[in-house]
């Protein structure tokens, strides 16, 4: 178990920026009291895929490992894009994993129980277009056998799929677990509901958090699919009229509510795809805050955060949270950041 799936943890942490930008440092337990009635809360009930796999790169017999990273289409498990890597495994930093063997269209991967081919290239030697080789229910028994979550080195224990899935997760179509969620506990859910704070999910695909390449890393987040259920759509249209928050759990419950919304704030019901960038000149229409982990400056997670609050009320703060001794999302420490108002003009990424 990982310590962000301890809600409970004595040492978690909690920092709180305000709409005016002043910052709280709290216990993570204050999430239970923070938020305001007649908030509603939304978070991402995606589960985690067993998205790496290790095998052979048929035509020279030289180890890979496959991390699936994107649906072709979604709700489809025998075509991905997909990383690819070299010899190694998640002890190693992703950064200096080697490169695969050279990749070309005909390709076969043998991955376990499963054979894969690649399609194509996708503009990166570390980045592929694969398809597996049988039917759906063999390709997904497969991936149960033989898959592992994707992780990175700052986690050198190998995890479990269970830890890597939130309380709250349903159907596996994330490649990495939406952590945002790991805050959230069946007790925080029961104070949410007495204290009169709306709750409600949707289904966002996460993908990959880094590619070990700055290049392809410019090129993230990737298209993710997502659903919102028509419950949702209406539980944000009633919070909206009645003036109150839209708190996302997560970026990617961000990307999928404003992907889906309309001029008016509205979020449109029904599958989607989420192919939108967030940064620093988007205007927001649906999320009125965030909760997530904590992330660095160049990040496309950090720069998601810039929606929120610009104006370099957050240039210094990752820099002054490590030093005051907080921790990334993998080991429980979180943000809730409110919108602050912005300058007329700005535009929707």
């Amino acid at each position: 178990m990982i310590a962000a799936d301890r809600p409970d943890h004595p040492a978690a942490r909690l920092c709180a920026v305000d709409a005016d930008g002043r910052i709280r440092h709290l216990p993570r337990a204050a999430l239970a009291t923070v938020l305001t009635r007649g908030d509603l809360v939304v978070a991402n009930d995606a589960a985690t895929l067993p998205a790496s796999l290790h095998g052979l790169h048929a035509a020279t017999g030289r180890p890979v490992e496959v991390r699936l990273a994107g649906w072709v289409a979604p709700g489809d498990p025998t075509r991905f894009a997909a990383l690819v890597f070299g010899a190694g495994d998640h002890r190693l930093r992703t950064e200096d994993r080697p490169a695969p063997p050279d990749l070309a269209a005909g390709d076969h991967l043998s991955l376990g129980p499963l054979n894969a081919v690649v399609e194509r290239g996708l503009g990166h030697p570390r980045l592929v277009r694969l398809r597996f080789l049988g039917r759906r229910n063999r390709v997904l028994a497969g991936l149960a056998r033989h898959g592992r979550p994707v992780q990175y080195a700052h986690v050198p224990e190998p995890l479990a799929l269970w830890d890597v899935w939130t309380r709250i997760a349903a159907d596996p179509v994330a490649f990495e677990p939406p952590s945002a969620g790991f805050a959230l506990d069946w007790a925080l859910l029961a104070a949410w509901r007495r204290h009169g704070i709306g709750f409600a999910t949707l289904t966002h695909a996460a993908g990959i958090s880094s590619t070990g390449d700055a290049a392809l890393d410019r090129r993230l987040p990737f298209d993710e699919p997502y659903r919102i259920p028509e419950a949702t759509a209406t539980a944000v249209a009633q919070a909206k009229a009645a003036g109150r928050r839209v708190v996302a759990i997560g970026t990617t419950v961000v990307r999928a509510l404003e992907a889906a919304a309309g001029e008016d704030g509205s979020v449109r019901a029904g599958d989607g795809v989420a192919a939108n960038r967030i940064g620093p000149g988007t205007r927001l229409r649906v999320a009125d805050a965030l909760l997530t982990g904590m992330h660095q400056p160049g990040e496309s997670h950090f720069e998601l955060l810039r929606a929120f609050a610009p104006g370099g009320v957050l240039d210094g703060l990752p820099a002054a949270l490590t030093a005051a001794g907080y921790r990334g999302h993998e080991f429980g420490d979180v943000m809730l950041i409110e919108r602050q108002a912005r300058e007329a003009g700005s535009v929707a990424a």
